[in-house]
């Protein structure tokens, strides 16, 4: 069973960026999806972004798209999520999401999560 830790967040300013962790304990995340979702407050959670296993297939959101980027380091047995230029609008709690499979797919195909790590962008 895999154990999620995320880390990163933090406040920043609009424009400026950040990068989120997401350290895995107790499996290799190699033969699992990534995912990363948000959560802002009274909105449901959607999807950020996504990583497949092995082959590092991507894929993103419309509203990250040239934004974000998601890389795994499978040695460090973390994935990452750059996230630049970023707006007000972005400001969340940031989960990662892990599934033993190597497609991404919606949050409701996940069975581990993290605690969440939150993510303010204001002046």
């Amino acid at each position: 069973q895999v154990q999620l830790v995320e880390s990163g967040g933090g406040l920043v300013q609009p424009g400026g960026s950040l990068r989120l962790s997401c350290a895995a304990s107790g499996d290799s995340l190699a033969y699992y999806a990534i995912g990363w979702f948000r959560q802002a407050p009274g909105k449901e959670r959607e999807g950020v972004s996504c990583i497949a296993s092995f082959e590092d297939s991507t894929n993103y959101a419309d509203f990250v798209q040239g934004r974000f980027t998601i890389s795994r380091d499978n040695a460090k047995n973390t994935v990452y999520l750059q996230m630049n230029s970023l707006k007000p609008e972005d400001t969340a709690v940031y989960y990662c999401a892990a599934r033993l499979n190597y497609y991404c797919t919606g949050p409701e195909g996940y069975g581990y999560w993290g605690q969440g790590t939150q993510v303010t962008v204001s002046s």
